[in-house]
């Protein structure tokens, strides 16, 4: 049987979503990509404690937020022994709007790959899309330092990423799902906002279009899915990253009885990009977006707190 899921890779680049390195192998992904709660997730299983002990022992001295990093780069490590590719390491959400402090902490994450062998065309930084990260992104890049932009919600985001020729940005499907059918309350229709009718495909589906028209040439990895029907809908996006339950799903699904057909393709035809985005044409844009102003500032706060409790964790062991 070929199943689903081996007809995604045929057209997309499929990452998994998950600091559980022990997982990744049965699903064959070509890149992973973790992130605070993901982390922390992990962690706080059996499996992993010798790893969070042995990292925080061997690191004792050193101040909280360096045993972090040896931590976040301890569990990237392992991802690489597993997939081929690239993974993704977040810079702590609390600097989101701090670009000195963001690129400070890009070059440490960095500086520990490449200390432990890891060449940096396999690492990814991941960096919220405010508008100081994306500056923070910008010059990083001109240092040869790849960044991924999380927590993509809005239109101006995905231009202003493209604008500061960043390698990869993440649109999150799911959490702009989980607004619009949460404001529309008992008015939602499931059905009628399915597929390629969810607002969430919509948002990375236009974003898609626009980097190929206009011949920009970050990758686009929707990401944060509810359910396969927004991956299927996506089949042909750069990447798609999704997490091991989903996997799953798509691992037993038979392709032959419901064959993936792709739904990205990139354009034809190329036009020059539009003008740079201002920092105040930005900023007016995100705040016209109501949607995007919200999920963006949610997403920072809750990875905000799990990186406090990831630092409670590590402190105890101190």
């Amino acid at each position: 049987m070929t199943s689903q899921l081996d007809q995604l890779k045929a057209c997309t680049t499929v990452v998994a979503d998950t600091g559980d390195f022990k997982q990744l192998a049965q699903f064959t992904p070509q890149d992973a990509t973790t992130n605070p709660s993901l982390i922390l997730k992990a962690v706080q299983k059996p499996d992993y404690a010798p790893l969070l002990a042995d990292t925080v022992a061997a690191h004792r001295g050193e101040s909280l937020a360096t045993i972090v990093d040896h931590v976040l780069v301890r569990f990237g490590l392992e991802i690489l022994k597993v997939v081929p590719g690239r993974v993704s390491t977040e810079v702590d959400a609390r600097l989101s709007f701090d670009t000195p402090a963001t690129i400070e902490r890009a070059r440490r994450i960095i500086g520990l790959y490449e200390a432990a062998g890891i060449p940096r065309n396999r690492v990814l930084i991941k960096v919220a899309a405010t508008w100081e990260g994306i500056q923070a992104a910008r010059a990083l890049e001109q240092e040869g330092i790849r960044c991924n932009l999380t927590l993509l919600f809005a239109f101006a985001q995905a231009r202003a990423c493209g604008d500061a020729k960043v390698q990869l940005i993440s649109p999150f499907v799911g959490r702009i799902y989980d607004w619009y059918k949460k404001t529309a309350g008992a008015q939602w229709d499931e059905a009628a906002n399915a597929g390629v009718n969810d607002p969430g495909v919509k948002s990375v589906a236009r974003i898609y279009e626009y980097y190929k028209q206009h011949g920009v040439r970050t990758e686009v990895m929707g990401a944060s899915f509810r359910n396969v029907g927004q991956i299927l809908a996506l089949a042909g996006c750069d990447l798609l990253t999704i997490s091991p339950d989903l996997l799953v799903q798509l691992q037993a699904a038979d392709g032959e009885a419901q064959p993936v057909v792709r739904r990205l393709v990139p354009a034809t035809s190329v036009v020059a990009p539009e003008a740079p985005l201002s920092e105040a044409a930005f900023r007016y844009a995100l705040n016209e977006d109501a949607m995007a102003t919200e999920k963006l500032a949610e997403g920072i706060r809750l990875f905000a707190v799990d990186a406090g409790k990831l630092d409670a964790l590590i402190e105890a062991q101190r």
